[in-house]
């Protein structure tokens, strides 16, 4: 049971490293971004990780 959780609790973290560096790249590659383009950026990367999780089943 806990190697389950375990072996899950990667796959999250791998979503979310995927997630964190999609908003590293967007803010070092557009600079000029308003806050709000970057609100923006983030809650749709958030919502391609979502669909990233469905997609693999995590």
């Amino acid at each position: 049971m806990q190697k389950k959780l375990l072996f899950s609790s990667y796959k999250n973290m791998k979503i979310y490293l995927i997630w964190l560096i999609g908003v590293i790249i967007w803010n070092y590659g557009v600079p000029q971004a308003t806050p709000l383009q970057d609100v923006l950026v983030a809650v749709v990367l958030s919502f391609l990780s979502i669909g990233l999780r469905k997609y693999l089943k995590f």
